[in-house]
């Protein structure tokens, strides 16, 4: 949309929540994703009243603040969400802490009692008076800007400084507290005809120079290697540097790897992609690693998740960064702006561009099967992947959650060539997809898939009801092991036996979601034959699709923590202890 103040009223007043969603608006803003309440009710009013930006209402905050993280990730823009004070504001908390870890920009518009009646025992009162907690101190934590609107002129300020924060290196949430006597205030708007200042500035290119020594430094050591392989990260998403990073690439005939929430930055059929790099990746990685002369991290600090079974490697490998945080390995890094980096290295580099040495590819690790008991009546995940691979969009969205399927996804499934492949890493909490994926429907238009478990979706699956109402083409892909595997299996491998409270009676997820929604095609899929029948139907329609599958809570999927625990007990017969597997390299995750 393309609307701006201009939409309001010729030189009048106007309360300040209409001026708000106008300079939203303008600054290209298309959602907003919350969910109502006393003290955010005019700014709804004000959304619904002008029609610039559309409001979609969740089931639950954490899903409104998901729904507006995918909505950024996906389109490259701030996302937006708005609650009400109380309950309502807490509930944000974790998704804003997850967007400020995987350095998401999002602009969450907290409503809050009327001040007049602040410290004066108000419902959901969070000044920080009379024995209140105070909201500030609350979200300072997990946001880049927090601050109280106190009165209407302030806005002014505060608004584009809270922009500016969350798009800013380090990208991340930003917070304004709006009382509910402040929102509903007057504000002075200019005529059609008077010139008009953005309140909300309109991102720019970076224009701070690259440090000269470190350019020159990494460009040497890149120039000079005879093998370089490349582990990309999420920021070239966000930056919008897959083309670039290609081209790099190209030019020193690099061996490329992903961090597991990157797999779309290269694509992942090209000759050189070695694989997802950390505790659910590819073995052909660290092999690639060993045969390096160096190692370029290329939009990503390599957090354990990423890094997990390569540590002993990379202390003995030269690492070189590009980015604009520095990483956790020790390693050259060059910060700035991570396309002007990767452009200025790769016009350094000689034009012809060099063959990649021969590598193995990104072969899917062996795991145990689960016991034959269970044979027969579950879709292991690799087989069930296959059918999402074959029925997958090539410029659909994927958006796969925590656990055991979600393991299973970032190690084999490929990521589509024109779509993003997200996993929410930052803070790993279980049901993010299914407000992010609806986001991330909403914004694009796309068929956007959602792969998560039952674990995850018993906590935050109810938003299959906002795809419904909202008609987002979301396909949700259940994989349903009647259990919270992941901890299960921990507490077999590293505790010694399993405590049942993780394993769930037998649960029908599809006759369910289709008894609740009935107009909602809604499939329980037997085989993978059949899981691909139902994700083609729904590719084919226009809404939300729901398909669930039941598979083994035993099946070990390729997660590094599992993978060494099982090689070590097998080649010991089971005889080693747990110290001593330590020892001897066992990845543990929390």
């Amino acid at each position: 949309m393309t609307s701006t103040t201009s939409n309001l009223p010729e030189a009048k007043t106007v309360r300040l929540v209409d001026y708000l969603v106008a300079e939203l608006a303008r600054a290209g803003v298309t959602h907003v994703f919350g969910v109502g309440g006393a003290n955010i009710e005019d700014l709804y009013d004000a959304v619904h009243r002008w029609g610039a930006v559309r409001g979609v209402v969740a089931k639950h905050e954490f899903s409104a603040v998901t729904m507006a993280d995918g909505y950024a990730r996906t389109t490259r823009r701030i996302g937006v969400v708005a609650a009400t004070s109380g309950g309502g504001a807490m509930n944000l908390v974790p998704g804003l802490a997850e967007a400020h870890a995987s350095r998401v920009p999002v602009l969450a518009l907290v409503g809050q009692p009327p001040t007049g009646q602040e410290g004066r025992g108000a419902f959901q009162d969070s000044s920080g008076k009379a024995g209140s907690f105070d909201a500030r101190e609350v979200f300072a934590p997990v946001s880049r800007f927090c601050a109280r609107v106190d009165d209407a002129d302030s806005l002014m300020e505060l608004l584009p400084r809270a922009v500016a924060a969350a798009q800013a290196d380090p990208r991340g949430p930003a917070v304004l507290l709006l009382p509910k006597d402040v929102q509903q205030a007057q504000i002075q708007v200019p005529g059609r005809g008077a010139a008009l200042t953005p309140c909300v500035p309109t991102p720019t290119a970076s224009a701070a120079r690259l440090d000269e020594v470190a350019l020159t430094t990494v460009s040497d050591a890149l120039r000079e290697a005879g093998r370089v392989l490349v582990i990309a990260g999420e920021d070239l998403a966000a930056a919008d540097a897959r083309t670039e990073l290609a081209e790099l690439a190209r030019r020193l005939g690099a061996w490329v790897a992903v961090t597991p929430d990157a797999k779309d930055v290269f694509d992942n059929r090209d000759p050189r992609f070695a694989g997802v790099a950390g505790v659910m990746g590819h073995a052909n990685v660290e092999d690639c690693l060993r045969r390096a002369d160096v190692c370029l991290l290329a939009g990503t600090r390599l957090p354990l998740m990423a890094r997990g079974g390569l540590d002993r490697v990379l202390a003995t490998t030269d690492v070189v960064c590009l980015g604009p945080e520095p990483p956790f390995v020790a390693g050259t890094a060059l910060g700035g702006d991570l396309r002007d980096a990767l452009r200025a290295v790769t016009a350094r580099l000689p034009p012809r561009p060099r063959p990649c040495p021969p590598h193995a590819g990104p072969l899917p690790t062996p795991m145990p099967s689960p016991p034959s008991q269970a044979r027969g009546r579950t879709i292991p995940y690799a087989q069930a992947l296959a059918a999402v691979e074959a029925a997958l969009p090539q410029d659909a969205h994927v958006f796969v959650d925590a656990g055991n399927a979600g393991a299973s996804a970032v190690h084999l499934l490929p990521a589509p060539r024109h779509g993003r492949f997200v996993v929410a890493v930052g803070m790993g909490g279980m049901g993010y997809t299914f407000g992010a994926g609806i986001g991330a429907a909403l914004a694009t238009g796309r068929r956007t898939y959602v792969l998560a478990g039952d674990g995850a979706f018993f906590m935050h699956g109810m938003e299959v009801h906002t795809a419904v109402e909202y008609a987002a083409p979301v396909t949700f892909v259940i994989f349903n092991n009647n259990a919270h595997a992941m901890c299960a299996l921990r507490e077999e491998v590293f505790q010694g036996g399993v405590r049942h409270d993780d394993l769930f009676a037998r649960t029908d997820l599809a006759a369910g979601v289709a008894a609740a929604f009935p107009s909602l095609d809604a499939t329980g899929a037997g085989d993978a034959a059949q899981l691909r029948t139902a994700l083609l139907r729904g590719n084919a329609g226009g809404g939300p699709a729901f398909v669930a599958v039941d598979c083994d809570p035993r099946e070990i999927p390729p997660f590094l923590p599992f993978q060494s625990f099982t090689e070590i007990t097998e080649s010991t017969n089971g005889s080693e202890s747990k110290e001593s597997s330590d020892e001897r390299g066992v990845v543990h995750v929390g």
